[in-house]
């Protein structure tokens, strides 16, 4: 058993015997109440449906993206990682202090012990990277020997020998590639925190 409606449903007064829904002075003011509600209805399944776009455009984006392509992404977010983590720390190489700059590389790169061409799988290797001032890593050819010391300073003489003598051939797959862009971002977002 349904009860007749009490209440307007537009102003909320009280109805009288007969009047069903709404009082006859609220019929035009409760269209206009009403039409805008079904506008923002509709503008609101508008942008949930541009919002389910996006993701499967950016979905398919990521699914042709290139090896070069994901392999600049994870180098870029891993040496990020590698400049927030030795922030701290003086140039593996010459020892010069950090510098004071702000900016996107703050005067530090990501300088490699085993180069990328020399051993393309040591790229993304925590032990194998660290913060280099620019001048050593780009100017000075990365300063091989200096670096060695400072390396064996900083992580042990037995993990120096286990980079140098690591030759073993990989090649890395994309979803690989995305699994180490992800962490490192992670990772760095976390630092941040």
């Amino acid at each position: 058993m349904t009860f007749p409606r009490t209440r307007c449903k537009h102003c909320k007064g009280k109805l009288e015997t007969g009047q069903r829904i709404l009082h006859p002075a609220c019929i035009d003011d409760f269209a206009v109440a009403e039409a805008a509600r079904m506008e923002r209805k509709k503008a609101k399944e508008a942008r949930a449906a541009a919002k389910v776009e996006r993701a499967e455009t950016r979905r398919r984006k990521e699914a042709i993206k290139t090896l070069p392509k994901l392999k600049k992404e994870a180098e870029r977010e891993f040496n990020a990682f590698i400049r927030a983590r030795d922030a701290h720390l003086p140039c593996i190489s010459c020892g010069a202090p950090p510098p004071d700059l702000s900016g996107l590389h703050a005067g530090r790169d990501a300088g490699h012990y085993r180069s990328v061409g020399s051993a393309a799988h040591l790229r993304y290797h925590e032990d194998n990277v660290h913060a280099q001032c620019v001048h050593c890593n780009q100017y000075g050819a990365g300063r091989a020997v200096e670096y060695r010391i400072g390396l064996i300073a900083r992580i042990g003489e037995g993990r120096v020998v286990a980079l140098e003598t690591n030759n073993t051939v990989r090649k890395f797959a994309h979803d690989e590639l995305r699994g180490i862009r992800d962490t490192y971002k992670a990772k760095l977002k976390e630092m941040k925190c």
